[in-house]
Formats: C-alpha cells, sequence, structure tokens
C-alpha cells in the first residue's frame, strides 16, 4: 500500500527550512491553513468530482458457493472493472463486523492523542513502518492533510507469530495490548480475504483459480491506518494527493465519510461508502503480472 505520486514530482524538498509541523489539534481548528498544505489550483478538488464513479458491488459468498454460473457472473464484473478503471467494492466477506468497528475505534483513540504521544511510534527515515505526520519532514508543498500509522504484516514473519502485537507494545507499551490484538487480528483477516481476491482475479483473467492464490500465500504487507482531521478550508488541500500503488493489491475499509476519488475516464469521480464494504483495487505490480499474462487492465488512480 505504498502510494507512488501519479502528478508532478514535489519540488520543494525540506533541505534548508525547518520543516513544517502537522499538529492535527491545532490546525483542524484554524481558520486559514499553512501554505505548504495548499495544492495548485489545477489539483485543487473541484465540486464536479462529487459525482459518483458506481463501481462493481461483488459478492464474494456466489464466488465460493460453487454455484458455477454465480461465479462466472462475478468474475465478469471483475474483468471489466478492471479494465476500466481497476476498482471495485467486496461484500458478503465473512469480516466480523465487530472487528471492523473496534479496528475504527481503535484508529481514532489512537489519532486523538497529543502529538508527542503519536511520536512515540514516529517513522525513522528510509523505513515504511511507523507514525507519520503528513510529509513533513521530506517536502515543503503540496502536503497531504492526514496523519498516519503504518505497521508490516506477514503470515510467515517471526514464523507466523503475533507481530503486528509485539509492535504495538514494543513500540508503544503495555497499556495498547488491546490494539495490537485488534490489529493482529485484522491483519489476519485481511490477508485471508486477499487470497479469496486473488482467486477472484486469476478466474478474471481465465487462469487456474489457484495460481495467483498460490503465489502470493506468503504475502508482504503494509497495514495503514489514515486518518484525515477536520479541515476548515477543504476546497485548498487533499487527504491524499493523486497516485497509483506500487504493489499487488489495495484493500480499502471506509468510514462513512466520503473521500476516495479515482480518475476515470478523463475526469475524476467519487466511490461513495458501502456498509460493511471494501473497496479493491489492483496496484502496478499485479497490473504487470497481468499484461504479460495477456490481460488489458486501465491504471489505478486515486485520492482522497
Amino acid at each position: 500500500m505504498v502510494l507512488r505520486a501519479f502528478s508532478r514530482p514535489r519540488e520543494t524538498a525540506c533541505a534548508e527550512k525547518e520543516a513544517p509541523v502537522f499538529d492535527a489539534a491545532v490546525l483542524s481548528v484554524q481558520a486559514d491553513i499553512p501554505a505548504h498544505f495548499v495544492w495548485p489550483e489545477e489539483e485543487k478538488p473541484k465540486p464536479e468530482a462529487q459525482e459518483e464513479l458506481v463501481v462493481p458491488l461483488i459478492d464474494l459468498g456466489q464466488l465460493l458457493s460453487g454455484d458455477a454460473a454465480a461465479a462466472s457472473a462475478v468474475t465478469r464484473s471483475v474483468a471489466s472493472a478492471c479494465e476500466r478503471h481497476g476498482f471495485f467494492q467486496v461484500v458478503n466477506h465473512g469480516i466480523d463486523a465487530e472487528l471492523l468497528a473496534e479496528a475504527h475505534r481503535c484508529a481514532d483513540v489512537f489519532f486523538q492523542m497529543p502529538l508527542p504521544e503519536k511520536q512515540r511510534a514516529q517513522r525513522r527515515p528510509g523505513e515504511s513502518c511507523g507514525y507519520a505526520s503528513s510529509f513533513t519532514g521530506r517536502f515543503a508543498s503540496k502536503l497531504p492533510w492526514k496523519e498516519t500509522l503504518s505497521i508490516h504484516f506477514s503470515p510467515t514473519l517471526a514464523g507466523g507469530g503475533d507481530v503486528v502485537l509485539n509492535y504495538l507494545i514494543t513500540t508503544l507499551g503495555e497499556e495498547f495490548r488491546q490494539f495490537g490484538e485488534v490489529y493482529q487480528s485484522y491483519c489476519e483477516a485481511m490477508s485471508k480475504l486477499s487470497l479469496e481476491i486473488m482467486e477472484l482475479l486469476g478466474l478474471s483473467l481465465g487462469v487456474d483459480r489457484r495460481h495467483f492464490c498460490d503465489f502470493f500465500a506468503d504475502n508482504d504487507s503494509i497495514m495503514r491506518l489514515n486518518y484525515y482531521p477536520r479541515c476548515q478550508k477543504p476546497e485548498l488541500t487533499l487527504g491524499t494527493g493523486p497516485h497509483c500503488d506500487p504493489t499487488s493489491l489495495t484493500i480499502l475499509f471506509q468510514d462513512h465519510v466520503q473521500g476516495l476519488q479515482v480518475f476515470s475516464d478523463g475526469r475524476w469521480r467519487t466511490i461513495r461508502p458501502t456498509h460493511n464494504a471494501f473497496v479493491v483495487n489492483i496496484g502496478d505490480t499485479f497490473m504487470c503480472r497481468l499484461c504479460r499474462t495477456g490481460g488489458t487492465r486501465a491504471a489505478c488512480t486515486g485520492r482522497w
């Protein structure tokens, strides 16, 4: 889920000037936002981008039911979506709704903590895991209006041990054991779901349903919590700029606040949240593999 820039490279690096500080508790109530977070006019969100992009709502239960006709219909819908923009939603995925609610609750608790407390998990230079407030320290312009907490997960890490639980306890302390248990369970559930989606993508390309599932069985992934604080002038900034994901697969669970926009057919449009559904988009790495098998796939470009 590491993001690759789609727009022009950010032009100004924070090499000589003091890096701006993104303290959500302070900035969320300011009438004006700092210039570092103001995006160029041509990249700012426009009202017309609120038009809905209708993407297939895939019932995974149909794929796993053994009904050949139902599985075929689901496969065709996914293939069509991948050819157009690379996004679809999945329901009936078997993920416990209480686990999803608890994952959201824990994220809210973490991001509401004072900045120094969150910075106990500060991401170190060159690493992909930890807490980050915007991209301060790396760039000085076109900064995203967000905070993130990223955690590495793999079913083979540490012999299959509780790598997420251990990371949160080691980084933030024993008082975060419950958080660790929640996100350990969440990552394990997402790993299982990702392999089921790989089966679906394999079928959509006409290869054996186990082809990609077996290839990605020992997957390596990042769970990233994205938090977009209140902004007094949201028309001036973006939570996450335009990008493609240079990974194989991204599984996104939105809350009730819509914000995900996809560039399709020459314009930006919005994917509206669906209750307890996951948004799936195929990444660059998987798209390259699809192309080598003869499939045609669109570039998957999103922003928030």
